[in-house]
């Protein structure tokens, strides 16, 4: 698992958790609909900070918030 998936399931989780559409938090975040389609799906091979930051502002948070999630504390991902 790489970084881009581990944030790929961080968002999943926040979407479901706050009844949230992925159309919702793209208006909210100003990420394109093809750059969260490709995190969503896997394709992207990495993330940039500003993303994450931007992904975090959609949902409301800090970013320490969004990245203090237990899922980022796993020995599998794999930092390339």
């Amino acid at each position: 698992m790489n970084t881009n998936d581990v944030v790929a399931k961080r968002i999943l989780q926040l979407l479901n958790e706050r009844h949230m559409s992925q159309y919702k938090l793209e208006q909210k975040s100003c990420v394109y609909h093809g750059a969260m389609n490709r995190i969503l799906t896997g394709k992207n091979k990495g993330i940039t900070l500003a993303t994450v930051y931007k992904i975090a502002r959609g949902f409301n948070m800090t970013v320490s918030e969004f990245l203090g999630a237990d899922i980022f504390n796993s020995e599998d991902i794999d930092v390339e």
